[in-house]
């Protein structure tokens, strides 16, 4: 038997109203063994290749439940759901020296995937192969240590 998810969200609260319509059925999967330390990637892998929710799990995708571990730890930590979504985005001006390993990882997954989103292949018909572009250029001060190393050069 095949199954197709429509949707795969987390809920914090266990107690829920629950209605059936046609042939859509909600399917509700504990997160066991999961703490405010666990390794969100490591969940979801657990999760998604479980014998018992392989099956419902086939067409979600890695990193969509792993992003939803985020979330729920984020919860379990404190945080709000505005500030966990907030992760997810990649903000130009972030200083991402300051970030732990896992977070670098995470951010830099995104801008791997935000690239190759933007990236134009030879096969695209908008291909242009020698493209120039003019940036603004703005006027940078001088440091007194480009002066003095102009010396030996």
């Amino acid at each position: 038997m095949a199954f197709e998810a429509k949707r795969c969200g987390v809920q914090f609260s266990p107690p829920y109203a629950h209605k059936e319509t046609n042939k859509v059925r909600k399917r509700v999967i504990p997160v066991r063994n999961f703490s405010k330390l666990s390794d969100c990637c490591v969940a979801a892998e657990r999760l998604k290749n479980h014998f018992r929710h392989k099956a419902y799990l086939e067409g979600v995708s890695l990193n969509q439940l792993e992003r939803l571990h985020i979330v729920l730890q984020d919860h379990m930590q404190g945080y709000s759901l505005e500030h966990s979504l907030a992760t997810f985005h990649v903000d130009p001006d972030e200083d991402l020296n300051k970030l732990d390993d896992g977070e670098l990882a995470r951010k830099k997954g995104q801008m791997d995937k935000l690239f190759e989103q933007n990236r134009r292949h030879k096969d695209d018909p908008d291909f242009i192969y020698d493209l120039e572009v003019d940036f603004a250029h703005t006027t940078q001060e001088k440091c007194s240590w480009d002066e003095e190393s102009d010396d030996g050069f």
